[in-house]
């Protein structure tokens, strides 16, 4: 049983995972110090210490899902967003597939 929020979490992203590692070029990959999800070696979810799904996005369309910026020693990360656990599997699922989407369109 799940004992930490980041653990929390990461029972959600592996919930989530198989459809994601059903795509060509997808496969779990290391980042921030956490296991996440990564298209030709390029990371595009993972789950962070507070159990929220951080996603690579454009940076306007995390303003249009109005997520907060992931922060790293104390600076937002421009395209990196936050997902909150509350927000539900559903919407981690969406965003999810709008982050593989994203990153896959910008990695060779």
């Amino acid at each position: 049983m799940p004992t930490s929020a980041r653990e929390t979490g990461r029972a959600r992203l592996d919930e989530i995972s198989p459809e994601l590692l059903a795509r060509p070029d997808v496969a779990i990959a290391r980042m921030f110090g956490s296991d996440g999800v990564s298209v030709r070696g390029k990371l595009f979810a993972f789950v962070a210490n507070s159990g929220g799904l951080v996603v690579k996005l454009p940076e306007a369309r995390i303003d249009e899902l109005e997520l907060d910026n992931m922060v790293m020693r104390g600076r937002p990360m421009r395209e990196w967003a936050v997902v909150p656990f509350d927000d539900g599997v559903d919407r981690w699922r969406e965003i999810a597939d709008e982050a593989h989407a994203f990153v896959d369109s910008i990695t060779p």
